[in-house]
């Protein structure tokens, strides 16, 4: 097969919702369709629980919740997925976000009970501003949810997207009877006992509807049919592809109820991997030469070895097992000596891999997130966010016998992106900054579970964090004066915590030579 056609069978992305939506439900259903596992797990699961696929480490295993982006891949109907399950929980977001830079398209998912929620509204942001193409699911059919048409307009207004359903349900709740594509004129009816689908051929007047369904439903259906085959505009492909307009499709992921006809979709309207801008040029997928950047890094995931892994984003051409790259940054030569697919945690060697692909390589402490490897072009690719902290606290150690192992792990775990390390200008104390307070459990927990490291976090009240930059002999007249708050990051910037508005507004007025930033310039 030649590399165009392989490239056209990669579809890669992103399942992106609020807490709670369904999203690792519906996750493992799609492994199932794809036949890398033959049993689903249950998020909630009590006794002899099987855990679910997608959330392998220990504390999402514990508290039900993803806090990590798991990379997945998987065949189905002739074309091979990267799909990235990604954190619904906003104290992990940039996680998310990170995410959202290495696909080609995304999946949002809507709970049909709750409607548009705050994190899926900060989610699709990221994804507008991408202009990423997004397919929506509105989830949960088989409860006593929210009017359709209501939802439909809610999540036009809200989230500022054309809907078109592909999909309309009939009846909810207790009463769901089941979906009608209004492509094909297709009945897909809804039997939660026994566990199957029956498809049945019929067009909207036909009688048997009525039959199955009741002259009320149908009657109630009729009119939603009406309003979104006369009143809402027609699916465009290009509005799509522009993320301008989302197929919506509905279903309940717990009884696996609509999720083939979603996956469908991906296979036959998502795009097969795009042209990604650098910052000299805009890259093509079907160019000979290989080239990627890392979108996440991620330690640990075998903790029996210490492992640290790179996954990358493939964005042109082709490798092979064993070739030698160019680590843009470094300028140095690597050799992709064992690269890997994944299901989460599991991986497996590969041989070949094609733009599109999602692979993790062995890091040994020399990759950043934003990375990029090429054949040779010295180029870097657009568009990794970095996120300031919002929260800050200081790291105690209870054992100073373990000094070595947190500062091991306070260095590996800053590298995963999640957590910003710090070094105090008043104190030999190490400072670790964060997006959201739950970090801060994660972190105690990975700390002491795979480094051995016990540590206490004492917050720190902070208003806003800002990095300086300008002339160096003002930076360092304003670290003297602002000791106590001044800091410096990994990269040795100088950033400040200023505890209130009135501080920061006072130095902003004092040293109008330096600039404050709110991101890290780095």
């Amino acid at each position: 097969m030649s590399l165009a056609s392989e490239i056209s069978l990669r579809r890669t992305f992103a399942i992106v919702s609020h807490p709670d939506a369904g999203k690792t439900t519906l996750t493992e259903k799609f492994l199932w369709y794809g036949k890398v596992i033959r049993e689903a797990g249950h998020v909630r699961a009590k006794a002899n629980r099987s855990y679910t696929v997608s959330d392998w480490m220990k504390i999402e295993q514990q508290r039900g919740i993803s806090v990590s982006s798991s990379v997945l891949n998987f065949p189905f109907e002739g074309c091979y997925f990267n799909l990235v399950d990604t954190p619904g929980h906003q104290d992990f977001c940039e996680d998310t976000y990170r995410a959202l830079t290495a696909v080609d398209a995304a999946l949002v998912l809507i709970d049909s009970v709750n409607g548009v929620e705050r994190q899926t509204i900060k989610l699709m942001d990221v994804c507008r501003m991408r202009k990423t193409p997004i397919i929506t699911f509105i989830n949960k059919m088989d409860l006593d949810g929210r009017d359709i048409l209501e939802l439909l307009d809610e999540i036009e207004s809200v989230l500022q997207i054309q809907t078109c359903p592909f999909t309309l349900p009939i009846g909810y709740g207790k009463s769901f009877k089941g979906v009608y594509c209004i492509a094909d004129n297709t009945f897909h009816m809804f039997n939660k006992e026994e566990g199957k689908q029956e498809i049945l051929q019929l067009n909207v007047d036909d009688p048997k509807l009525v039959e199955l369904c009741g002259e009320e439903y149908i009657k109630e259906f009729k009119g939603r049919y009406d309003v979104v085959t006369q009143a809402m505009e027609p699916f465009d492909k290009e509005k799509y592809l522009a993320g301008k307009q989302s197929p919506v499709f509905f279903g309940s992921a717990v009884n696996n109820f609509g999720v083939r006809q979603l996956l469908n979709a991906f296979a036959n309207i998502s795009p097969p991997p795009m042209p990604r801008e650098s910052d000299i040029r805009l890259v093509q997928p079907e160019e000979n030469k290989f080239s990627a950047f890392v979108f996440k890094i991620q330690a640990n995931m075998d903790p029996k070895h210490r492992d640290r892994t790179a996954f990358l984003r493939i964005c042109s051409g082709s490798f092979e097992r064993g070739n030698k790259v160019l680590h843009c940054r470094t300028g140095r030569e690597i050799r992709l000596a064992a690269p890997t697919s994944f299901l989460a945690q599991d991986k497996e060697v590969i041989d070949k891999a094609y733009a599109g692909d999602i692979v993790g390589i062995n890091d040994p402490g020399l990759f950043n997130i934003g990375d990029t490897f090429t054949e040779g072009e010295k180029f870097k690719f657009a568009g990794i966010p970095d996120f300031a902290p919002e929260f800050f606290a200081r790291v105690t150690l209870l054992n100073p016998l373990k000094s070595k192992q947190m500062g091991k792990g306070l260095t590996q775990l800053s590298e995963e992106g999640a957590t910003q390390l710090f070094s105090a200008l008043s104190s030999a104390l190490p400072v670790i900054g964060v997006v959201g307070e739950l970090q801060f459990d994660v972190l105690k927990h990975r700390l002491e579970n795979e480094y051995g490291a016990e540590v206490h976090l004492d917050k720190i009240p902070v208003f806003c964090a800002r990095w300086l930059s300008g002339d160096n002999k003002k930076q360092e007249e304003f670290a003297k004066e602002y000791k106590g708050d001044c800091m410096h990051d990994k990269h040795g910037n100088l950033v400040c915590l200023f505890p209130n508005e009135y501080r920061l507004n006072l130095a902003v007025k004092n040293y109008s030579e330096l600039e404050f930033s709110a991101v890290n310039a780095q």
